[in-house]
C-alpha cells in the first residue's frame, strides 16, 4: 500500500515537471512569434514608408513639371500675344464717356478723348493719316490757347502740331509715351502763312536747329524767337514739363538772362532737335493717372545739365553690340481699365 502510494506521488510529481516544461516551451515560442510579428510589422512599415515616399516624390515630380508646363504655355501665350499697339491703332474715335487717364505717360490710356481741329487761329495739324490729333480735353485746350498767346504776343507765325495721341491713347508706334492724351509734339518749323493741302502735311518735313553733327546751334537757323516760344511753353500751370536736346537747353540756360525759373521745366533729353515735347500734369482729383516724378530744384542748367556732354567711354577692342529688339506691349501691360476702354 505505502510502495502503491510512492508510485503515485512519483507519476504526479513528474507529471507537474512535464506542464512545467510546456508552459516553458509556450512562452518561448510565443516570444519568438512576438519577435517576428514585430519584425513584419516593421519591415511592412518601412515598405509602405518607401511606397509610399515613391508616391509623394513621383506626386512632387508630376507638380513640378506641370508647373514648368504652365509657365512654359503662359510665356507663349504672352510671346503670342497681340500687341496693345495694334488693338488702340483699331479704333477711329474716342470713348463716348466722361475724359479721365489711366496708367502713366509711357503706359496707359484715356477716355473721352477730343479731337484738336486740323486748323485753327494759329495751328495746323500734321501727318493727319496717322490719325494722332487727339487727346484728353485739357492738351487740346492747352494747344489752342498756347498757338493763340504764341501768335498774338511772341510774334510766332502759327504752331505745326505733331502726334498727340490715338483717340484712347495706347501704345504708340515711334514714342515711347503719348499713351495719355497728356503729350503733344509741336515742330520747330514755323507754319507758314498760307493753309498747307493734305498732300503738303504729309511730305513736309520740320527742321533741325543744330548742326548736322548736332553738337552746336546752327546760328542760321536759330533766332531769338525761338527762346520766347520755349518760354511760353513752360508759363502755364498745367505744363509738368518740355523735353528739348541738351544742346538747345543749354542754349535757353545761356540766353535766359536774370529771370530763370522757368528753366526748371525744360529737360534735357536725346533727339527733340526738330520738334519738343510739351507733357501736361494729370489733373486734379484723377486718381488713376500717375504724375511725373518731381522735377528736382533749381534751373537744370549745372551738373544735371552737364552729365549730357561728357565723352562717351571707348568700346572694348573686340567688343560686339548684340541688338535685342524690345518686347511690344501686349493689353495685360497695362492698366485693367484700358481693356474697358477698348470696348466702350
Amino acid at each position: 500500500m505505502m510502495s502503491h502510494s510512492i508510485g503515485y506521488a512519483r507519476w504526479q510529481g513528474d507529471m507537474l515537471e512535464m506542464n512545467y516544461v510546456l508552459k516553458s516551451i509556450l512562452v518561448v515560442v510565443a516570444l519568438s512569434l512576438s519577435v517576428t510579428t514585430a519584425a513584419a510589422h516593421k519591415e511592412d512599415a518601412r515598405t509602405g514608408d518607401a511606397d509610399k515616399a515613391k508616391v509623394e516624390s513621383k506626386g512632387k515630380a508630376k507638380s513640378t513639371a506641370k508647373v514648368k508646363k504652365t509657365r512654359k504655355a503662359k510665356k507663349a501665350k504672352k510671346a503670342k500675344a497681340v500687341p496693345a499697339r495694334l488693338l488702340f491703332e483699331k479704333m477711329t474715335k474716342a470713348a463716348d464717356v466722361p475724359a479721365q487717364a489711366f496708367g502713366s505717360y509711357a503706359k496707359g490710356c484715356f477716355a473721352g478723348g477730343q479731337q484738336l481741329a486740323i486748323n485753327g487761329p494759329g495751328w495746323q495739324v500734321m501727318r493727319l493719316s496717322r490719325n494722332r490729333n487727339w487727346g484728353t480735353p485739357r492738351i487740346v485746350a492747352f494747344i489752342e490757347k498756347f498757338a493763340r498767346d504764341a501768335k498774338a504776343n511772341d510774334g510766332w507765325p502759327g504752331l505745326l502740331i505733331g502726334d498727340i495721341s490715338q483717340p484712347r491713347g495706347g501704345p504708340v508706334g515711334g514714342h515711347a509715351s503719348h499713351q495719355l492724351g497728356l503729350d503733344t509734339d509741336i515742330w520747330l518749323l514755323p507754319s507758314p502763312d498760307r493753309r498747307l493741302s493734305l498732300a503738303e502735311r504729309e511730305s513736309l518735313n520740320t527742321i533741325s536747329v543744330l548742326t548736322k553733327n548736332k553738337k552746336k546751334i546752327n546760328a542760321k537757323i536759330w533766332k531769338p524767337a525761338y527762346l520766347k516760344l520755349y518760354r511760353r511753353a513752360v508759363s502755364y500751370k498745367e505744363v509738368g514739363l518740355i523735353f528739348v536736346n541738351p544742346v538747345i537747353k543749354r542754349k535757353l540756360c545761356k540766353d535766359a538772362g536774370k529771370d530763370r525759373k522757368w528753366l526748371r521745366k525744360v529737360r534735357p533729353w536725346r533727339g527733340h532737335y526738330s520738334h519738343f515735347h510739351v507733357r501736361l500734369t494729370c489733373a486734379k482729383g484723377d486718381k488713376q493717372c500717375k504724375n511725373q516724378p518731381k522735377i528736382a530744384a533749381g534751373d537744370g542748367c549745372g551738373a544735371d545739365l552737364a552729365k549730357w556732354f561728357k565723352p562717351k567711354k571707348k568700346k572694348k577692342k573686340g567688343f560686339k553690340f548684340k541688338f535685342v529688339p524690345k518686347r511690344e506691349m501686349t493689353l495685360a501691360s497695362l492698366p485693367r481699365a484700358c481693356r474697358r476702354v477698348l470696348k466702350q
